[in-house]
C-alpha cells in the first residue's frame, strides 16, 4: 500500500505526507486532493474530525500478523524500523531484534513478539474508531483476493475524490500488488524480497502450533472476535500439533 500510494503520488502529480499531530495538518494542501498517511492508524482526531476527509483502514488477521511480524523482526534492516534498533535494558542492552534472534525456539520467539511489537499492533485495530466518518474499513484478506481490482475501484468511487484519476490509481494499486505487477516482475526487488516471504492468507492454519494457539486464545481470542476474525476459540482445535521448522 505504501508503494501504491507513492506511485498515485508521482503518476497524478498529488501530494503525499505523513501526520501523525495535528500541528502537521498546516502542511496540508490548501486545495485539490491530498494524500495523507499514518501506518499506525493514529490519525489526530481534528483530521478525521473534517468532512471532506476520506478514510481507508486496512487490517489484518493478528495470527498471521505474528507469524509474518516475528520472521520479518529477525532480519528487518534496521534502518527502516526504528524500534528495532534501540538498546533496551530490559534485554540486557540489547535491541529487539538481537535479543529476538538470540532466543533458542521459535517458540520463544513467538511469545517474546506476541507480548511486545505485536501487542502495539493490535491495540491499533482494537482503537480505531469503526463507527468513523467516511471510513472504508477492509480486511487484507479481502484486497489479496481482488484480483480484479473491482474492490480498490469501488472504494475510490464511493469516495468521490474530486482531482483523482481513478483509472490510473487502479493501475498503480496492480502495478504494485502481489497478484499483478509484482508477480509479473522477474524480481522483487530488495525492499520487496526482504519484507515479503508469502502473500497467502491463513497462514496460521497451517503454521501456528497448537501449543502457541492455546497462549494466543487466551490473551488476543477476545481481539479475534472483535475484529471479526473468530466467533469463539473453536480456531485452536484445528491448528497442527507441530510446524516444521
Amino acid at each position: 500500500m505504501r508503494r501504491v500510494l507513492h506511485d498515485i503520488k508521482r503518476t497524478q502529480d498529488i501530494p503525499l505526507m505523513q501526520c501523525y499531530r495535528a500541528k502537521k495538518l498546516s502542511q496540508a494542501a490548501k486545495t485539490g486532493p491530498q494524500i495523507i498517511v499514518n501506518w499506525e492508524s493514529t490519525f489526530p482526531k481534528e483530521l478525521r474530525a473534517l468532512p471532506h476527509a476520506r478514510f481507508i483502514h486496512m487490517i489484518r488477521d493478528p495470527r498471521d500478523v505474528l507469524l509474518s511480524g516475528m520472521r520479518y523482526h529477525r532480519k528487518a534492516p534496521l534502518g527502516r524500523e526504528k524500534f528495532l534498533a534501540d538498546t533496551r535494558d530490559d534485554l540486557n542492552g540489547l535491541n529487539y531484534q538481537d535479543h529476538l534472534n538470540a532466543l533458542p525456539t521459535d517458540h520463544d520467539r513467538w511469545l517474546f513478539e506476541m507480548r511486545n511489537k505485536h501487542a502495539d499492533t493490535v491495540r491499533e485495530m482494537l482503537d480505531w474508531d469503526y463507527e468513523g466518518y467516511n471510513a472504508f474499513d477492509i480486511k487484507y484478506e479481502d484486497l489479496i483476493l481482488d484480483l480484479d481490482c473491482s474492490l480498490w475501484r469501488a472504494m475510490l468511487e464511493e469516495f468521490q475524490i474530486e482531482g483523482l484519476d481513478i483509472d490510473k490509481a487502479v493501475q498503480s494499486y496492480w502495478d504494485h500488488s502481489l497478484f499483478g505487477g509484482v508477480a509479473e516482475a522477474k524480481e522483487l526487488g530488495p525492499q520487496h524480497a526482504a519484507h515479503i516471504s508469502s502473500g497467502s492468507i491463513a497462514q496460521w492454519k497451517t503454521q501456528m502450533p497448537r501449543a502457541l494457539a492455546e497462549i494466543y486464545a487466551d490473551e488476543y481470542g477476545d481481539a479475534l472476535v472483535r475484529l471479526g476474525y473468530e466467533a469463539d476459540q473453536s480456531w485452536v482445535a484445528t491448528c497442527p500439533d507441530t510446524v516444521a521448522a
